[in-house]
């Protein structure tokens, strides 16, 4: 029977519209690292992964409940996975570095091993398969970042980051790979059949790279992060524009497009769903000065302009509208400011809450409250509407999200 989450009066959960909890799906003795809907929109199944070893495919049955029809073991923990629709083909990464290739049957029913690739020293984090280049691509925690062909099983090249290796994602038109690392950077590279060409690092985030999505429509990169920024990146654009999206309080764990929206997920039990069709404009720099720029008192590192004035030095903040350093005094005040990406009160100078209007303050983003905290999200393939979630509590949640989206 589906239940329908009521919003909590007094909070952002206040849209009538919020996802309707189909079906919980339990089993796994250890903690779920991702979930994947696969079949049709009147055959939905789940891939599952786990710390337990065993990969799990559930089935929907009559009752509308989900059983394991599949539950095979591994030699160790599955970490990370990928799966191709249309051949039905399932990659699944170890935490001993392996990763294995398997082909999924029409009836769900059997996995059948096709290949394993000797990809890292240590636990796979990321991996995303290319059917237009038959590239395997691959993310570790042993700092390297690989690509396997999967025509031969070769290694094709690696490259080596300064930090761990946390995600990974592909433009097969352009055959860009973007690496996301611990240290909150994304190294893009251009990849050949046997070398890479480093092309830039994107540099915004203050945490590791969660989790990343290329919306090969619009050539955007979006990157999530333990920071609980997302940020979206203007790759095909040339510009190298970019901006910031804050709705959670807690990390991201997940992203993805449906259409004109992007729905993000995060450790704060929240899914948010963001109108990317909206104008939006870019986070200003932010300005390093030794004295509040519209009372000209000095922050605490000026000495002497504090003897000079014999005041206690002050904090520096900042105005999120203009990127101003202030004092406390002089950027007391605090608005929502959804063009910019925030969507919670942040702290803006006296200047500009004079010039920002109730229309500016409008959200242009939906919260609902999931009741738990998510680790992974996905989306049902071909357009259905269908969500599935992972749980800190080793659960996986279905949920109908047509009225949200």
């Amino acid at each position: 029977m589906a239940a329908s989450i009521k919003p909590v009066a007094g909070t952002q959960f206040m849209s009538s519209k919020k996802p309707q909890f189909l079906c919980k799906l339990d089993g796994h003795q250890e903690t779920v690292n991702q979930a994947i809907l696969i079949g049709a929109e009147d055959d939905p199944a789940v891939i599952s992964i786990s710390d337990d070893k065993t990969i799990r495919i559930w089935s929907r049955r009559d009752s509308g409940q989900y059983w394991p029809s599949i539950c095979h073991t591994m030699p160790a923990a599955a970490s990370a996975m990928d799966y191709e629709h249309g051949t039905r083909r399932l990659f699944v990464a170890l935490d001993n570095g392996t990763i294995t290739e398997f082909d999924l049957s029409d009836d769900l029913n059997k996995i059948t091993l096709r290949r394993s690739y000797i990809a890292h020293q240590q636990r796979v984090a990321s991996i995303k398969f290319s059917l237009a280049t038959e590239w395997l691509l691959s993310a570790g925690k042993d700092k390297y970042f690989q690509w396997h062909s999967t025509e031969t099983g070769r290694r094709l090249g690696a490259f080596q980051s300064s930090s761990w290796c946390t995600t990974v994602e592909f433009d097969a038109a352009s055959r860009h790979a973007f690496v996301g690392d611990y240290s909150g950077n994304i190294t893009m590279l251009k990849l050949t059949e046997t070398n890479y060409q480093p092309v830039t690092t994107l540099r915004g985030h203050s945490g590791s790279i969660q989790t990343l999505l290329w919306d090969e429509k619009k050539s955007l990169l979006i990157s999530g992060s333990f920071d609980q920024v997302i940020i979206v990146w203007d790759i095909g654009g040339g510009k190298g524009t970019a901006y910031e999206l804050c709705g959670h309080k807690q990390r991201v764990t997940g992203l993805a497009i449906f259409g004109q929206k992007l729905l993000s997920v995060s450790e704060d039990s929240t899914l948010v769903v963001w109108d990317m069709s909206a104008k939006r404009q870019g986070t200003p720099e932010w300005a390093e000065r030794d004295c509040c720029e519209r009372c000209a008192r000095p922050f605490f590192w000026n000495v002497k302009a504090m003897l000079d004035q014999k005041q206690v030095g002050l904090r520096q903040h900042h105005c999120r509208r203009c990127g101003r350093a202030l004092c406390d005094k002089c950027s007391s005040n605090r608005s929502p400011l959804p063009v910019l990406g925030y969507e919670f009160p942040v702290r803006i100078c006296d200047e500009c809450h004079l010039h920002v209007s109730d229309r500016d303050r409008q959200s242009l983003a939906e919260f609902h409250d999931l009741k738990t905290p998510v680790a992974g999200m996905s989306l049902a393939p071909n357009g259905v509407k269908l969500m599935a979630t992972v749980g800190s509590d080793r659960n996986m949640k279905i949920w109908d999200i047509a009225t949200v989206i």
